[in-house]
């Protein structure tokens, strides 16, 4: 079903003829000098004769693994000897199930008996050869297996299927692969990245796809091509796998035939790999060199099914040396491999430690050494990252023992040299350990994911201990440690074992009544199907379960509800909340991202209330309730808000909640929250102000001091502002409500070193953070977006403080909106991933700062130091209050000389303050804190009166940069 030229002539050669000629520049057209007129379009019918333009060569792998060229093409061919007219004509592409591609208006000419190349989509290996230079350029991003191409006659796309051959809207028509909807006649074979579905003979169309077309190496040719015959392919030479390997990151030997043998150490038959190892018998112990390289590599077989040699056999492969994405590789599609009868020696799994040297290039050549060689770690790593392990079973290790950590959490932003080491660090520190397939699994949602079941979870800020050898892999632009074969359930176990960090409470924080901070993750009692029904104009679109039900909300317009889909689904993620809080048990907990109900024309408070009411059931008793909302509220809120639950067993409120009303610094986020709280059991009041700073994602707004940061994201303006804001807010309520301890606690989007914290520091707040522990996982870095602050008058009563690992560090997999999108069911209606934040618990004491003396008659005891804030402490060049006591005889007065000695982790230097005791407990300082880190603190009393011994205590405190 050709386009024809206006004579008729006859056809050129039939057999197709493949060379290098002169091309023509890219998006020209081949046109001759005379203008070119347009010609009518017979209607589409075989065309034997090969009178009328044809589609010849398709090819879809291009970029892939094992693909021919970097990018995709479309070949076209006119076999007659006058030009014909590409005006008026459109080149369409389609899935093969008809999904759309893309369509592109045509235009030139095709010379006559010459070629017309139509470039198209780059694949991910940019490292592949280029297409000779291309005619034209489309935007097509194609199949390497399956697909149509229309040759449309006309400037829209075609919309019919099947058997379209003779159909009077196509010129011509390609389907190929068995599973194509559209085709001629019948469809053409099915390719491989390597392969592309050209014309058998040139110039001859029968309208029957299969008849006329066959799958082969692809030939591309543009209206440069001579039409001369190609050079024959080169011999294969014999290589060792050092030789293919060399010492950099290219093979010196890419695209030359390569014959090289070697001893199986990982094969990968299914899972998308479609390869396998070789090493070179006999090395694994050798010490290696700069002028070294590694003695394995990937032997690239592509798809179908193919044979495949067992781990420990030793064979002779034939192949082509190549690059894939950076990885060193010997493609053996169109070769092939041989068992060798030989006994060598075996290969060693290597005692491996990770190169991670902080010189980027240095490390990357180290790294290199060791390319594809089987290797069994040594070290101690750390999970960094789960969020791909839910899509590709893929989890981020980081050598050592923290996870990576976000550059701002320990480092302020304008110091650039600081940033810099902490990237540097984190980009040394980092590495993957893979499931030795490329599965993705939210594509392929009936496959189990390997790693993990509901009990058995991959937690970031676990160790981990890789127990088996393992292949140290170069893949999708990482290093990556892959199991020898597919993992491929979790009952395989795998080459690793995870330390359980899991608890079911939080930490022992002390004191005698707790309060914390909870991000709820968009707890909605509005579900997205109950708004849309309630109203005309309303939409909203899903993510679904491999089922195709509806689990959460994606987007719902206009400024609907952002949670659950329906009941069901609410349900779920209301019982894992509910777990969370009733492990936490504090006396106050403050709540971000629950619903603004009042948004949905209910009550302010409605989502508040069931959420209370589902706690009261799951404990079997009124053990909750919640603030009202205060008379005054904002006038345009958003659909979330700010909360305060509590247990009236242990704290009462005093007066009304407020609202910061009219700061225009909270025009884009929401408004802090104050309220005043007074113990039962006696004790002052004390003020919590719960905060949802303006978030880091990026928009059209965000312009001037918000505009997006690497660093630090968009909008810190704002969020300097919303902080200084929150500063006096919170000083104007605690005056009016008579409290002078003040906590200020929430979602602050911002890490410990920001400048929104730092603005809350410097009006006199110090950061409660919890060693070693931190409250949001992002990008494989972990940090603190979440924070409890106190004032100086709260700090004193600070006696723990615990962020409590059950959300951030969990995979998403647990979470409800990814309820069944997995063939293993992970939800379970406990705490584990009940939100994406962890919440942040902090123990105090209600009681006076200084303690009663000891009982009378206990002669002699030092009774205890306590330190206000005993877990970390914040301030370099500042000091640290304690409280001492001493005991005597029936209350004797006691006195003598208090000693405070500070000693940081590693050094042997000490600093000693003193300070006179002559009552019955008092406060001392320690010496300023010079440096960061871990101090040992010593509080040592020697008696006036020697009938009385000397005491001393000590204990570690960590000091943070400010």
């Amino acid at each position: 079903m050709p386009r024809f030229p206006a004579d008729h002539s006859r056809p050129l050669s039939s057999l197709r003829r493949r060379g290098r000629g002169a091309t023509a520049a890219v998006g020209a057209v081949a046109v001759s000098a005379a203008a070119l007129a347009a010609v009518p379009t017979s209607p589409a019918s075989a065309n034997p004769q090969g009178t009328g333009l044809l589609i010849s060569e398709v090819y879809g792998g291009g970029g892939n693994n094992g693909g021919a060229f970097k990018n995709d093409f479309i070949e076209l061919f006119n076999p007659t000897t006058e030009e014909i007219s590409l005006d008026g004509l459109g080149l369409q592409y389609r899935s093969a199930s008809g999904g759309g591609g893309g369509f592109e208006p045509l235009s030139g000419a095709v010379a006559p008996g010459g070629y017309y190349l139509l470039e198209a989509a780059e694949g991910s290996n940019k490292d592949q050869p280029p297409l000779p230079t291309p005619d034209a350029v489309v935007p097509f991003s194609m199949s390497g297996s399956a697909g149509q191409v229309l040759l449309v006659d006309g400037t829209s796309a075609f919309t019919g299927s099947g058997d379209v051959a003779g159909n009077a809207g196509l010129v011509d028509a390609l389907g190929w692969g068995s599973a194509t909807t559209t085709f001629e006649g019948a469809p053409a074979a099915g390719t491989a990245n390597a392969t592309s579905v050209a014309r058998k003979v040139a110039a001859t169309d029968s309208d029957n796809n299969l008849a006329d077309f066959a799958v082969g190496a692809p030939t591309p040719q543009n209206s440069g091509d001579d039409g001369s015959e190609p050079e024959p392919p080169a011999e294969p030479v014999e290589a060792t796998i050092a030789e293919i390997q060399g010492t950099a990151a290219v093979t010196p030997l890419r695209g030359q035939p390569v014959v090289t043998r070697g001893l199986v150490t990982a094969t990968y038959p299914t899972g998308g790999f479609n390869g396998f190892y070789i090493q070179t018998p006999g090395t694994g112990d050798e010490v290696k060199g700069p002028d070294q390289g590694s003695n394995a590599v990937f032997v690239f077989q592509g798809g179908g099914d193919k044979a495949y040699p067992a781990i420990g056999e030793y064979v002779e492969v034939t192949g082509t040396a190549d690059e894939y994405n950076g990885q060193t590789q010997v493609n053996a599609v169109d070769g092939s491999y041989t068992v060798v009868d030989e006994v060598v020696a075996p290969v060693k799994a290597r005692d491996f430690a990770l190169p991670a040297t902080t010189d980027a290039v240095e490390r990357e050549a180290q790294r290199e050494r060791y390319e594809g060689e089987l290797v069994l770690p040594s070290e101690t790593y750390t999970v960094t990252n789960n969020f791909s392990l839910n899509q590709y079973a893929e989890i981020g290790l980081a050598l050592g023992d923290t996870p990576l950590i976000t550059p701002s959490e320990i480092a302020r932003p304008g110091d650039t040299e600081a940033i810099a080491q902490a990237q540097a660090q984190n980009a040394a520190r980092d590495v993957r350990l893979d499931d030795g397939a490329s599965i993705d699994f939210l594509s392929n949602k009936d496959i189990p994911l390997p790693w993990i079941d509901v009990e058995q979870s991959v937690r970031v800020n676990s160790s981990v201990q890789i127990t088996e050898p393992v292949i140290f892999d170069w893949r999708n632009n990482a290093w990556k440690f892959q199991p020898t074969e597919r993992l491929e359930t979790t009952a395989d176990g795998g080459p690793a074992t995870f330390e359980d960090t899991r608890t079911d409470a939080p930490e022992d924080v002390g004191g005698d009544l707790t309060i914390a901070t909870f991000n709820v993750l968009n707890y909605f009692t509005t579900t997205g199907e109950d708004w849309v029904a309630g109203g005309t104009g309303r939409e909203c679109s899903y993510y679904t379960d491999r089922a195709g039900d509806r689990v959460t909300t994606n987007r719902c317009n206009p400024n609907g509800p952002r949670g659950a889909a329906n009941d069901v689904n609410l349900e779920r993620q209301e019982s894992k909340i509910v777990a969370a809080i009733d492990a936490i048990d504090a006396g106050v907990v403050s709540l971000e991202e629950i619903e603004n109900s009042a948004a949905f024309g209910q009550d302010r408070d409605q989502a508040l209330s069931t959420l209370v009411d589902a706690l009261n059931e799951a404990a079997g008793e009124e053990r909750w309730a919640f603030v009202p909302s205060p008379s005054a509220v904002p006038t345009n809120e958003d659909v979330i808000r700010t909360a305060f639950i509590y247990q009236p067993d242990v704290v009462e409120t005093v007066g009304e909640s407020s609202i910061l009303l009219g700061d225009p610094a909270f025009s884009n986020a929401r408004e802090p929250l104050a309220q005043a709280f007074q113990p039962i059991d006696g004790g002052d009041p004390f003020t919590v102000v719960v905060n949802h700073f303006k978030s880091k994602s990026n928009s059209d707004a965000a312009t001037g001091d918000n505009a997006n940061n690497p660093i630090t994201g968009a909008f810190n303006g704002d969020r300097v502002r919303q902080a200084t804001a929150l500063s006096a807010f919170a000083d104007e309520f605690a005056t009016e409500a008579g409290t002078e301890a003040v906590f200020l606690t929430g979602d602050f989007n911002s890490y410990s070193k920001e400048d929104p914290v730092v603005v809350l520091e410097d009006a006199g707040y110090t950061n409660l953070v919890s060693e070693g522990e931190w409250s949001y996982s992002f990008q494989a870095m972990s940090g603190s977006l979440d924070h409890v602050f106190a004032n100086e008058a709260a700090l004193a009563t600070v006696t723990g403080s615990d962020v409590w690992e059950i959300n951030a560090v969990e995979p998403i997999s647990y979470e409800y909106s990814r309820y069944n999108y997995n063939a293993t069911d992970f939800h379970a209606p406990n705490p584990y991933r009940s939100s994406d934040h962890e919440p942040h618990v902090v123990g105090i004491s209600t009681g006076d700062d200084t303690p009663e003396p000891p009982a009378p008659g206990s002669i002699g005891t030092y009774q205890n130091v306590q330190a206000a804030y005993p877990y970390r402490y914040g301030g370099v060049g500042k000091p640290k209050r304690l409280a001492v006591w001493y005991g005597g005889r029936d209350g004797e007065r006691i006195t003598g000389r208090v000693y405070v000695t500070t000693r940081q982790l590693g050094s042997s230097s000490t600093t000693t303050a003193s300070y006179w005791y002559d009552r019955y407990g008092r406060n001392v300082w320690t010496p300023l804190f010079s440096q960061r880190g871990s101090h040992q603190v010593t509080v040592s009393f020697v008696p006036s009166d020697p009938a009385y011994k000397s005491v001393s205590h000590s204990y570690w405190i960590w000091v943070s940069a400010r």
